[in-house]
C-alpha cells in the first residue's frame, strides 16, 4: 500500500469522478476500480477497511458506489467528504444518462448503441468475478468463513431467499462463532 496522501475535496471528487465516470455494470463491476483507487492509488485505506466498508456498505440500503463513497468520504473529510464523493461518483451517470435521453428519442436504439452495450457485457462479468476474488481472498481464511460462504452461497443458488435475510443470517452467525471462541480463550 503506497503512503496514505493527504486527501483534499478536489482530490476525493475526482478519485470518485474516475471511479463513476470508467465503470460500467453498476456497483460491483466498481469494485477494483474502487479498490485501485482508494487502496492501491491514493492510499486512504488499507485492503482490510476497504472490505470492511465493502461489508457495511453492502448490508445498507442503497447502492453500493454511493454507500462506499458515503463511508470513504466522511472517514476522510467528514459531511463536505461526503457531499464530494456522492457528487463525484453520481455525475458521470448522470451525465451519461441525460445526453443518452436527450439524444436517443427514437424506440429503436442505433445498431452501434446496441453493439456497444453487447460488448460491455462480458467485460462488467469479468469485473463482477475479478472483485468476487479478490475480496473471497481477504475474507475467506478460515474454514468457518469458507463453509459460511458455501451455505449462503447453495441457499440462494438454491432457494429464493431475499439477500438481505442470508446477509443478516450470516451476521449472526459469525456474531455467535466469534462468541463462542471468545468464551473458549481462543483467539479468531
Amino acid at each position: 500500500m503506497p503512503a496514505p496522501r493527504n486527501p483534499t475535496l478536489s482530490t476525493l471528487f475526482w478519485s470518485f469522478f474516475k471511479v463513476g465516470a470508467f465503470t460500467f455494470g453498476g456497483g460491483l463491476a466498481m469494485l477494483p476500480v474502487m479498490q485501485r483507487e482508494i487502496v492501491d492509488r491514493q492510499g486512504w485505506q488499507s485492503e482490510q477497511e476497504f472490505v470492511d466498508v465493502l461489508a457495511i456498505a453492502q448490508s445498507s440500503p442503497g447502492a453500493i458506489a454511493i454507500n462506499t463513497a458515503i463511508f470513504t468520504g466522511y472517514k476522510l473529510l467528514g459531511g463536505p467528504g461526503v457531499a464530494v464523493a456522492i457528487a463525484g461518483v453520481v455525475l458521470p451517470s448522470f451525465l451519461i444518462i441525460t445526453v443518452l435521453a436527450a439524444t436517443l428519442t427514437a424506440a429503436e436504439p442505433p445498431p452501434l448503441l446496441t453493439e456497444f452495450f453487447l460488448g460491455i457485457r462480458p467485460a462488467v462479468v469479468a469485473l463482477i468475478l475479478a472483485a468476487a476474488i479478490g475480496i473471497g481472498k481477504k475474507v475467506l481464511v478460515d474454514r468457518f468463513n469458507i463453509i459460511l460462504a458455501a451455505v449462503a452461497l447453495g441457499v440462494s443458488l438454491v432457494s429464493n431467499a431475499h439477500p438481505g435475510i442470508l446477509i443478516v443470517s450470516a451476521a449472526i452467525f459469525g456474531y455467535l462463532h466469534q462468541q463462542l471462541l471468545s468464551r473458549g480463550g481462543a483467539r479468531p
